[in-house]
């Protein structure tokens, strides 16, 4: 074989294992997180599915996704922020959030992509015609015969009524209850412990997004990933879950897979549905 033809087929190996990194990157897998906690005799579990950006998985449809839910058969499902991107549709993302409400108790809490888009009270009409939409206040629901509160704020800056949509949902708990919030930004966690406010209480369970896992991530190397919004290079939280002093912190890599991610594909960091099991 010549130097040239060797030259090419060097080339062409490499391209085809980038190829193959990319297209397993876009394959979805669910992780599941098992969370302790007394307050919930009976138990709960829990559907979390963040940064969707209008992605759909087994067809339009959203067939991928909605059997993988009907698998881990949650007790409740929770929409994090950036189910729709800035720009661009929103059926993908409508169409699986009213089939999951239709099966489901649902809930859902936005994040910076809906906020930046041209038509966000149009589409915040059409959610609230399908689950509770929570921006600084919170849903009451009954699981399993005990009662759990879903809080949302899209950041701890976002302003609510008369306060921070967080400041909002910190004058409401009730520490007798299971309360759980949903906060788009990792990154904001000091915020979200409600460090330097004199509040009694704390959330039990923080579901955030928003970092898509570090981008490029490198087993026990890199395994919080090279980049992530709002932390830029070498991010300290992307993805996992954190205890802090009896708050739980989970923070998903996210179901997004669109088009623009061709050119920043996930390597090492498959798209994730996760599923949360809350247990005494």
């Amino acid at each position: 074989m010549s130097k040239k033809a060797k030259k090419r087929l060097i080339i062409a190996i490499i391209l085809l294992v980038l190829a193959l990194l990319s297209a397993w990157g876009f394959t979805m897998r669910t992780v599941s997180y098992d969370v302790k906690s007394p307050k919930l005799q009976s138990g709960m579990r829990i559907v979390f599915i963040s940064d969707l950006h209008n992605c759909f998985y087994g067809g339009t449809d959203q067939s991928g996704i909605i059997d993988e839910v009907r698998k881990a058969a949650p007790d409740i499902v929770i929409f994090g922020g950036d189910v729709v991107d800035a720009w661009g549709g929103t059926k993908h993302a409508l169409t699986l959030m009213k089939a999951l409400s239709a099966e489901y108790p649902c809930f859902y809490s936005p994040g910076n992509h809906e906020e930046m888009r041209k038509d966000t009270e149009e589409f915040y009409e059409q959610v609230r015609e399908i689950c509770p939409l929570l921006m600084g206040d919170f849903s009451e629901t009954v699981v399993n015969g005990e009662k759990v509160r879903i809080y949302g704020a899209e950041d701890s800056v976002a302003w609510g009524k008369h306060k921070t949509q967080l400041d909002e949902c910190f004058d409401t708990l009730d520490g007798s209850l299971y309360n759980i919030l949903v906060a788009h930004q990792p990154e904001q966690i000091d915020a979200y412990l409600g460090e330097g406010l004199n509040n009694k209480d704390n959330f039990d369970l923080i579901l955030s997004g928003h970092a898509h896992g570090g981008q490029w991530r490198i087993p026990k190397l890199l395994d919080q990933g090279l980049y992530a919004p709002d932390q830029g290079i070498f991010p300290d939280y992307t993805q996992g879950m954190y205890e802090y002093d009896g708050t739980v912190h989970i923070i998903s890599v996210g179901l997004a897979r669109p088009l623009r991610m061709i050119f920043i594909p996930r390597i090492f960091n498959r798209p994730e549905l996760s599923v949360i099991d809350i247990n005494r």
